[in-house]
């Protein structure tokens, strides 16, 4: 399960992207969060979850996105 984390994790934020959920400028504004969430030393979060709190997704949303992205 990690490996495809790994292989998927920068995808989330582009399916999200292409999806229509999120604009570019949120998706890059959250991977500079988590990168500097990373850099840091703080608890590493998830891409959904950062847009999640930041109110720029929804559950439902981010649940739609790991489904385009795990069920094929």
């Amino acid at each position: 399960m990690k490996e495809k984390v790994k292989k998927h994790g920068h995808r989330f934020a582009e399916v999200a992207v292409e999806m229509g959920y999120i604009t570019k400028e949120q998706a890059k504004a959250a991977l500079m969060e988590q990168l500097d969430d990373n850099i840091n030393n703080n608890m590493h979060r998830l891409i959904g979850r950062i847009l999640l709190e930041k109110g720029w997704m929804t559950s439902n949303e981010i649940f739609q996105v790991v489904n385009a992205l795990y069920i094929k």
